[in-house]
């Protein structure tokens, strides 16, 4: 049977009504159809634009599991997820109409030893990197996910994985295959040669300065900064007993994490909501990366778009447009309110079909 919503949508705060016709959405009235929502908010839904489905503390994990954790994605409100690298080949779920959109960027891509052991493909010479590069392209949905930098430990610092030509060598082939292409950064020292690489998006970015946030300007690259993340940085620092400057190091970046992230919003770099649940992160977080993003001086409307209407436009997603897929959370309450009222939408319709009512 049809159905039909009515409220008010976000960013504008306007009136809205829709209809669900074979899981799509109308905005022509449709005689007879179950009202199952009047009254409220409606918006887009929620989006991930950094967690790991199919990834655990140790690596891969069993497709059982990782249902588990597209499930929970889902009943918190966020059925778009961008996958930044996952060792477990989850394209299979693709196939459960009752579990989130995956975009996928394949495996993570790095030099052996260089990053958490079982999460990444380890190239033993860097210049393997623009072929395993235009593999993942092919592995993924458009996405390419780089490890930028992490801790060497013969300088017992973080450090670059890949030289500069090598990287631009990199992002074109990626490019050439249609894929955009991420990174995880930390530290200051490899956001330049990234940067002028062409890549697309950084990942925490918590070394940002003046510079590089210039460059990321000029080269227009987005930033997902993966806030309650960063939450780990001193436990980080304090399990590396073994190389202090490293721990100096992440203690530094932790504290100014806030200022520069705020620093790169204020100068327009473009931000999006990602929680990077998957290993140390629990599933299902994503209000509260938003909460985090206000933080920041992000507006509740801003950070909200973050995690919803600019995130879908910036991934080349659908919201609420008229023959999309029907992907849409109600709430009684404005969910601007924060992650109690955000994470606990009245009603979650995924692919036209309706999955939880709080209670």
């Amino acid at each position: 049977m049809p159905l039909r919503v009515r409220g008010r949508t976000l960013p504008d705060e306007a009136a809205i009504e829709l209809w669900i016709i074979d899981g799509r959405i109308s905005t022509e009235r449709v005689a007879g159809a179950d009202t199952v929502f009047d009254g409220g908010w409606i918006m887009p839904g929620l989006v991930d634009a950094h967690c790991h489905v199919g990834l655990g503390q140790h690596g891969a994990i069993t497709l059982d599991e990782a249902t588990a954790q597209a499930e929970t994605e889902r009943d918190v409100g966020a059925l778009l997820l961008r996958d930044c690298g996952s060792p477990t080949d989850t394209r299979s779920l693709d196939d459960h109409h009752d579990l989130p959109r995956i975009i996928r960027a394949g495996r993570h891509l790095a030099r052996p030893k260089r990053y958490i052991p079982g999460f990444a493909v380890e190239l033993d010479d860097e210049w393997q990197l623009p072929a395993a590069v235009a593999e993942q392209a092919l592995r993924g949905d458009g996405w390419v996910k780089l490890v930028g930098d992490w801790i060497d430990r013969s300088v017992g610092d973080l450090a670059p994985l890949w030289s500069d030509d090598v990287l631009k060598a990199a992002i074109d082939a990626a490019h050439a295959h249609g894929a955009r292409v991420t990174a995880h950064v930390f530290g200051e020292d490899a956001l330049p040669g990234l940067i002028n690489a062409g890549i697309d998006c950084i990942e925490h970015g918590t070394g940002l300065t003046d510079d590089s946030i210039a460059l990321m300007l000029e080269h227009r690259t987005a930033l997902v900064p993966t806030l309650i993340n960063v939450e780990n940085f001193p436990g980080i620092a304090d399990s590396a007993v073994r190389y202090p400057t490293y721990a100096a190091h992440m203690r530094d970046l932790y504290t100014r994490t806030y200022p520069r992230i705020a620093a790169a919003r204020e100068a327009g770099i473009p931000l999006y909501a990602g929680s990077d649940a998957g290993s140390t992160i629990e599933h299902g977080r994503i209000a509260d990366e938003v909460e985090a993003l206000k933080k920041i001086g992000m507006s509740p409307t801003d950070a909200l778009g973050a995690a919803c209407w600019d995130a879908r436009r910036w991934l080349g997603r659908p919201g609420l447009d008229p023959g999309a897929s029907a992907d849409l959370l109600c709430y009684a309450d404005d969910p601007r309110r924060g992650p109690g009222v955000l994470s606990e939408p009245e009603l979650i319709i995924l692919r036209g079909k309706m999955f939880r009512a709080k209670c």
